[in-house]
């Protein structure tokens, strides 16, 4: 996957993300024990952002960082503006800070996976800094060897302000934008394997008929890309598969334990998984 991507979070990827997040317990993805029969034989090797954020390694370092922002950065976003009350600009700059803190201060050191998860841990470090800030040494401080990531902030404001007079509270939206911000970076990484591996085609059998707002039939998608329906079936529960492992994979980047992550993979996929 090309580092880029990792930032190229444009409008459509962003509501497909958000459509595919609501669309994980409604059939786009198996059977309960299907589910966690998956979650639980998935490997074990970990790939861990959070261990990577705090690499003295600089490139290794900011591939964590761009694995735990690419999540997370909506969800920050979001917390300030409604739970801290925010407007956008000061939330933006907020955002940006928190992640340069993240790395300049090591606040994942003090991270405890048999304590909370680590989206409750970073809620509470969002309070943090809001309650210790001073604008102007912010501002300052901001870029100081940690470079600043450009995230579709102007994106991220128009739909919050859209939903505004909607949302039941600004730690439910962050539960939200987080499970968004998984599917956003599985889709981006699936998306980026099958065109490497010479498939763009099924990924653009899933945008189709899983992501998109009008769902075709299986006939007239086999009409469109000129395969049989069989094809289109088979190829469908390969890409499908395919996401699956691809969002267990970011999730297992996300956590900092094997109980952590099973507790993330039933709170994404199961709600009853044991």
């Amino acid at each position: 996957m090309s580092p880029s991507c990792q930032w190229t979070i444009g409008r459509d990827d962003s509501a497909r993300a958000r459509e595919c997040a609501e669309r994980c317990t409604m059939g786009l993805f198996p059977a309960h024990e299907d589910r966690m029969d998956l979650v639980r034989g998935f490997p074990p090797t970990r790939h861990s952002a959070l261990v990577s954020v705090r690499s003295a390694d600089a490139t290794e370092r900011a591939r964590g960082l761009a694995t735990l922002s690419s999540v997370y950065w909506r969800p920050v976003y979001s917390y300030l503006r409604f739970r801290w009350r925010r407007p956008h600009e000061d939330a933006a700059d907020l955002a940006q800070e928190f992640f340069t803190e993240l790395v300049e201060n090591d606040l994942l050191s003090r991270f405890d996976p048999s304590r909370a998860r680590l989206r409750t841990y970073l809620r509470v470090c969002i309070d943090g800094l809001v309650s210790n800030h001073d604008k102007a040494a912010g501002r300052q401080k901001r870029g100081g060897g940690v470079e600043p990531v450009p995230f579709d902030f102007e994106d991220a404001r128009e739909e919050l302000e859209r939903v505004a007079d909607t949302v039941q509270s600004p730690e439910s939206l962050f539960e939200k934008q987080w499970a968004r911000g998984v599917f956003a970076t599985a889709l981006r990484r699936l998306r980026d394997a099958c065109a490497q591996a010479g498939k763009a085609g099924h990924y653009a059998l899933l945008e189709q008929y899983d992501l998109d707002d009008a769902r075709p039939t299986y006939a007239e998608l086999a009409q469109r890309f000129g395969i049989a329906v069989t094809d289109v079936t088979n190829r469908l529960f390969r890409v499908r598969r395919e996401l699956r492992h691809v969002v267990l994979e970011v999730l297992r980047e996300l956590t900092a334990s094997e109980e952590e992550f099973l507790e993330e993979a039933r709170a994404l996929l199961g709600e009853d998984a044991a």
